[in-house]
């Protein structure tokens, strides 16, 4: 049975709402209605989306939403991202809008503080949706305080080996690029770095994980067994990943 939909309500008539916030209004819409609301009883109990939708997100500019047009994004402000919010609601499923944004927590670091080739690679791969990203920082131990992490980052010869683990990664499972934050320095938020960490690397392993709610939503439990990352892929400075996490500003 698909979700019900909300009540009806002009938006028009609200503070700030241009005709180009209507239009992406109604493309939003359009794809909430023709792809996610007739199938979100059977994603939830699949426990499990399609990979294809976050092709199809892409196409439809939801997943490049805020973010810099010089990399395939969308532009759009308050108002857009906020009537975004609304119609990804009526699908009534929210496991879907976790599973699809979850670039949304992962990509401002990469941007911000990766070397241009890589943002090259990465971010526009991932807002087309041919690609998904995920933000990889929540440890059994600790929880989402990233001052606390115990996730280890050792330098080696050409870039650095990860050793640990991670807890409750959204879109954990099927991620191409994860996001890691580990530690490289002493304790506290000042000795984190970040690293994006090829979903195919050696010594990466990764378990999904049943919840009580957001079914259809990918999570995962992830070790790291001296993954290799290579220079190239440090995020930012070492030791100032803290930071780097803080600054994260784009949300649905």
């Amino acid at each position: 049975m698909a979700a019900p939909r909300l009540p009806a309500f002009d938006f028009a008539r609200l503070p700030g709402v241009t005709s180009e916030h209507l239009q992406l209004q109604e493309a939003i819409r359009a794809f909430v209605e023709g792809e996610i609301q007739p199938n979100a009883d059977a994603w939830d109990e699949a426990g499990a989306f399609p990979r294809e939708l976050y092709r199809k997100a892409g196409e439809v500019g939801l997943l490049g939403l805020g973010w810099p047009a010089e990399y395939g994004g969308t532009p759009a402000d308050h108002v857009a991202r906020m009537l975004s919010s609304i119609e990804l609601a009526r699908g009534g499923i929210g496991g879907v809008t976790a599973g699809l944004g979850s670039h949304t927590i992962m990509l401002w670091p990469v941007i911000a503080g990766a070397p241009e080739p890589v943002r090259r690679e990465v971010v526009p791969a991932i807002l087309s949706g041919e690609r998904i990203g995920a933000l990889a920082i929540t440890e059994p131990s600790g929880g989402s305080d990233v001052a606390r992490l115990t996730t280890r980052a050792l330098r080696v010869a050409g870039g650095w080996t990860l050793s640990g683990s991670k807890m409750f990664i959204t879109s954990g499972m099927r991620a191409d690029w994860l996001l890691v934050a580990a530690r490289t320095g002493g304790p506290g938020a000042g000795g984190v770095s970040l690293f994006l960490v090829d979903g195919a690397a050696p010594g990466l392993t990764r378990t999904p994980l049943r919840k009580i709610g957001w079914w259809a939503s990918d999570t995962a439990a992830l070790y790291f067994d001296e993954v290799f990352v290579p220079d190239e892929r440090l995020v930012g400075e070492v030791d100032r990943g803290f930071s780097l996490v803080m600054r994260s500003r784009y949300f649905w």
